[in-house]
C-alpha cells in the first residue's frame, strides 16, 4: 500500500487543506496507531490506524457525502430570484459545489443528502431506496386513503398539493412500502410513511387528492442513512460504515445494469 505524508492523507480524506492538516498535527490532534504524532514528515498508509480529534480517519473513494438537516423555510436551490433563503446560505461555503440528492420543498424539513459526485447523486436520486417521512395532515386518515396507500393510485388531476407554477398535472402513485398511523383525529392526524420513489411533491399531492393539506412533512431516513439526533441547520459527513454501504449499493447497481444489457 502506497505511503504518503500524513498531511496529504488527511487533506485527501477530509475537508481540511494540507496547511490546516499541518496545524492539527502540530497541535497534537492526530494519532497514528494510538500515538500522538507531531512530526510533519511522517509517512503513513491506511494500514495504519489514523485518528483525527479522537475519530478514525477513513479512506475516501473519490467523493464525499454529507447529511444535512434541512430546515423549514429553506429552498433546495443554489439561488432564488425572490431572495429567499437556500440551504447553501446555511451550509459552509466549501459545500457550494455539492449537489443535493433530490429535494425537499420550502415548507418541508429533515434529511437531505448532498454529494460532490454528479454520478453518485444521480444513482441515489433515481434509486428505489426507501425514504421514511413523518406526515401531519389537517384531517382524518380515511379508509379511501389507506386503500390508496396499500394499492397505489392514478390521478388525472394531481395539482392540489403541487406548486402553483408546476406543469405536472397527472401523477401515478405507487403503493406505499409501509405506513403507520400514529394519531388519527378529525382535526389533525400523523402518519409515518415509507415510500421508495421521490416524485415532485408526491406526498403533498397524494393527500391533496383527498382534500387534506399536509401541515408538516419531515424526512427522517433515506436508505440506510438516518437523521438521528442531527439538529436543524447542521450537517455531518458520512461515517465509514455509511460509505461502505454506499459503495456496496453502487456496485450492486453496476451489476444489475450489466445483467440488463
Amino acid at each position: 500500500m502506497e505511503l504518503m505524508r500524513l498531511n496529504k492523507m488527511i487533506s485527501h480524506n477530509t475537508h481540511y487543506s494540507r496547511r490546516e492538516a499541518d496545524e492539527l498535527i502540530k497541535a497534537g490532534h492526530v494519532k497514528v496507531d494510538g500515538n500522538v504524532v507531531q512530526d510533519l514528515a511522517i509517512q503513513v498508509s491506511f494500514k495504519n490506524k489514523i485518528e483525527l480529534g479522537g475519530k478514525a480517519l477513513f479512506e475516501k473513494h473519490g467523493y464525499s457525502v454529507i447529511v444535512y438537516h434541512k430546515q423549514k423555510g429553506e429552498l433546495v436551490s443554489k439561488k432564488d430570484d425572490r431572495g429567499r433563503k437556500t440551504i447553501y446560505d446555511t451550509l459552509p461555503s466549501k459545500f457550494a459545489h455539492y449537489l443535493s440528492v433530490g429535494r425537499l420543498d420550502f415548507a418541508s424539513e429533515g434529511l437531505l443528502l448532498l454529494c460532490d459526485s454528479p454520478s453518485v447523486v444521480s444513482a441515489l436520486m433515481h434509486s428505489d431506496l426507501e425514504r421514511v417521512y413523518y406526515v401531519k395532515i389537517n384531517g382524518q386518515v380515511t379508509p379511501a386513503m389507506e386503500k390508496a396507500m396499500q394499492e397505489g393510485l392514478s390521478v388525472a388531476d394531481a395539482r392540489k398539493g403541487g406548486h402553483a407554477k408546476s406543469e405536472i398535472y397527472s401523477m401515478d402513485f405507487a403503493p406505499f412500502v409501509g405506513y403507520r398511523i400514529i394519531k388519527n383525529a378529525p382535526t389533525f392526524s400523523t402518519i409515518k410513511v415509507v415510500i421508495n420513489e421521490g416524485q415532485n411533491r408526491e406526498l403533498r399531492r397524494f393527500f391533496g387528492y383527498f382534500d387534506v393539506e399536509v401541515m408538516d412533512l419531515k424526512r427522517v431516513s433515506y436508505g440506510k442513512i438516518d437523521l438521528g439526533m442531527l439538529k436543524p441547520g447542521k450537517h455531518r459527513f458520512f461515517t465509514g460504515s455509511e460509505y461502505a454501504a454506499l459503495r456496496d449499493y453502487l456496485e450492486y447497481l453496476k451489476k444489475e445494469q450489466g445483467n440488463d444489457q
